[in-house]
């Protein structure tokens, strides 16, 4: 069928549900839903054969429109929260799997180069955390204490402002993706160099181990997050740049929304990294080495298991249902 048939068989039925979806209040919801379904089998043909038509891209946006009609008035059941970390946001997180590689590769990369300009500039660590900062871990390295950074406040003091600046970067690396992809690349590579040239500092003072030891209790969430949160704007920023058959302001929306979902979990560990860092990582000094292997590794699990296995094993159940 040629795509002008196509068009004048159907273009009265389009505009007439365009006409109702102004006034959604006065359309059966039941009769909302196999508009809907007829919609989707015209989208389906012409995302068959007419790729790349303005069909194609107006059956898209209108589908869209019609979608977020339907749940917009759609009742949510008491369990909408479970569900919403059982299952919607677990298929959400699988989808964003390449994003999340893609941003590990980044700050490897990134950190290997803070690493490598470390050991070839003795300053280059002043550029990048300060003067002020290297200055006082030297005075506590001198005081036989090179973590003291960590017990200088009160814990709920220090809990709160680690927990909103950590919060702050990882929010910031994300919104860095409505510049593109480049954009939360570029601050995801800034975070990366940035812990390169901070652990060679304490491996040129012979002290890699004391300091991986104790950044590492609330680090291996922290530095996970930051490298999902990079994830979450690269695939923001893919939207933005790329819409594919959706006008951009659709696909930017899309985008957004899908993306924010995916900081919902991030923020979390956040905060769950705040609370380490403020109440048990002052105290590594103290604290039993299995303890501290427990920490991390039940930290490592709970990563590679919310944000992978776990999407996998919902994205294989969905599929066996569909």
């Amino acid at each position: 069928m040629k795509e002008i048939t196509f068009i004048s068989r159907n273009k009265a039925r389009w505009e007439q549900f365009e006409k109702q979806l102004k006034k959604p209040s006065a359309v059966n919801p039941d009769r909302l839903a196999d508009q809907f379904i007829q919609l989707t089998d015209d989208l389906a043909f012409a995302r068959t054969f007419y790729p790349g038509s303005h069909t194609l891209t107006y059956l898209n946006s209108l589908s869209q429109k019609t979608h977020q009609e339907i749940y917009r008035n759609k009742r949510e059941k008491g369990n909408r929260i479970p569900a919403f970390f059982k299952t919607e946001l677990p298929l959400i997180l699988y989808s964003a799997r390449p994003y999340f590689i893609i941003s590990l590769i980044v700050f490897m990369a990134s950190w290997a180069l803070g690493v490598a300009s470390s050991l070839a500039d003795i300053e280059f660590v002043r550029i990048i955390l300060g003067d002020t900062y290297v200055n006082m871990t030297l005075d506590n390295i001198e005081k036989g204490d090179p973590m003291a950074v960590y017990g200088q406040i009160g814990e709920f003091p220090m809990a709160f402002y680690i927990i909103f600046n950590n919060i702050n970067v990882a929010w910031e690396v994300f919104l860095y993706g409505f510049l593109t992809p480049l954009g939360a690349i570029y601050r995801l590579f800034y975070n990366g160099v940035m812990v390169g040239a901070f652990q060679t500092f304490f491996y040129q003072k012979n002290l890699l181990g004391v300091s991986t030891y104790a950044i590492m209790i609330h680090g291996t969430l922290e530095l996970s997050a930051i490298v999902l949160a990079g994830g979450a704007g690269i695939m923001l920023g893919k939207y933005v740049l790329f819409p594919g058959t959706y006008p951009r302001k659709e696909s930017f929306i899309y985008g957004a929304i899908k993306g924010v979902k995916v900081m919902i979990p991030i923020t979390i560990v956040f905060f769950i990294a705040g609370l380490l860092e403020s109440f048990v990582t002052r105290h590594y000094n103290s604290i039993d080495h299995w303890l501290n292997i427990i920490i991390i590794a039940a930290s490592m699990l709970l990563i590679v298991w919310y944000f992978f296995i776990y999407p996998a094993i919902v994205q294989k159940k969905f599929k066996a249902n569909d």
